[in-house]
């Protein structure tokens, strides 16, 4: 929460991008701790979901909606996805002159407050494999046993508005059922 404090400092429409929809509870979030800004969003549906699409296809789509953002006068941008911040926002600081902030799996809170010392990470396979991801789970994770699943079908439910269906239960018990079985007191949900 304390980045999203210091984006009162911009002058122009905070952009905050994501791969779908799911990032408007990012822009949620943000909006309620700084109302008075204004605000762009771009939802990259068409080419949702970025799971399992390359590091390479990442990074281009997030170049060219970053343009997009800053043509519209956006002087930070929220990268409200953590497949996308995972696989691009390295390059994004790299290439551009402005403020990034990502988003990433929760892995130190839940690491920090697990009681059976077992975490369980539900995330999207570009996520799990990624470098940044890595870094953090072996900076936090010394003590701790880390289970990780990839979710498949969440990214699709939350496009598809499809939150409380049996179908969506379904997907739900199914991804998590792996985690819980190993033992996962806390769950750290990356997609």
């Amino acid at each position: 929460m304390s980045d999203f404090l210091q984006l009162s400092k911009s002058a122009g429409p905070i952009g905050i991008f994501d791969s779908g929809v799911g990032g408007l509870s990012v822009f949620r979030e943000i909006r309620k701790v700084l109302p008075e800004e204004k605000y762009v969003y771009f939802s990259d549906s068409a080419h949702c979901p970025y799971g399992e699409k390359s590091k390479e296809y990442i990074i281009e789509r997030a170049r060219s909606i970053t343009r997009f953002l800053l043509d519209k006068g956006a002087d930070i941008i929220v990268v409200a996805c953590n497949t996308a911040t995972a696989a691009a926002i390295a390059e994004l600081r790299k290439e551009f002159p402005i403020r990034f902030i990502g988003m990433e799996p929760a892995v130190k809170p839940a690491v920090m407050s697990t009681k059976t010392g077992t975490v369980g990470v539900l995330a999207t396979a570009g996520t799990l494999k990624a470098d940044k991801y890595l870094l953090n789970r072996g900076r936090w994770a010394e003590n701790v046993r880390i289970v990780e699943h990839v979710g498949k079908g969440f990214v699709e439910l939350v496009e598809s508005g499809d939150t409380a269906s049996e179908a969506a239960g379904k997907t739900v018990r199914e991804s998590l059922k792996p985690l819980l079985d190993e033992g996962a007191d806390k769950i750290v949900l990356g997609c």
